[in-house]
């Protein structure tokens, strides 16, 4: 999962980060390697906020050429899905732990976006929401999958 990020040079050197999908996401890099880098910490901060906020957490706009991807992590990818199909569905974190039969602490670190969750614990989450997660692999430099394995159906 990626986002764009625009880079913009300003006038003492440094790199100005935009999203279109985050009006918020505001920040700077020294150079263009540092401002990517901080795009992408600036993205799961954002949307670490909409979670826990309760906000939507947009999918991502095609990548134009004058972009540059903000990936973020497959685990953080998992959880924001998690996210979008509980926000869909109309589930809170105290529903989804009695489906889970779990303590809310639990929920809450499957919903932290820096907590290294399990990833069969959020496939459990999915599970019960109905859903299933569909996991791709991509060539380091280019954005479109090359193939897709499916790790698992979960219905």
């Amino acid at each position: 999962m990626h986002y764009p990020l625009f880079l913009t040079l300003e006038d003492n050197g440094t790199f100005l980060v935009t999203s279109p999908d985050f009006s918020e996401l505001t920040t700077f890099g020294e150079d263009e390697a540092d401002a990517v880098l901080r795009g992408q910490d600036a993205l799961e901060t954002v949307i670490a906020h909409r979670i826990a906020g309760r906000e939507p957490v947009p999918v991502p706009s095609p990548l134009p050429l004058s972009a540059k991807p903000g990936r973020l992590s497959g685990m953080v990818a998992a959880k924001i899905g998690l996210y979008r199909a509980m926000l869909a569905q109309g589930v809170r974190k105290a529903e989804l732990a009695r489906r889970l039969g779990c303590h809310m602490p639990q929920v809450d670190r499957l919903l932290d976006l820096g907590h290294m969750s399990r990833l069969d614990h959020v496939e459990a989450a999915l599970n019960v929401l109905g859903c299933a997660l569909d996991v791709g692999i991509v060539a380091a430099a280019r954005a479109e999958p090359q193939s897709s394995l499916l790790l698992t159906h979960l219905r």
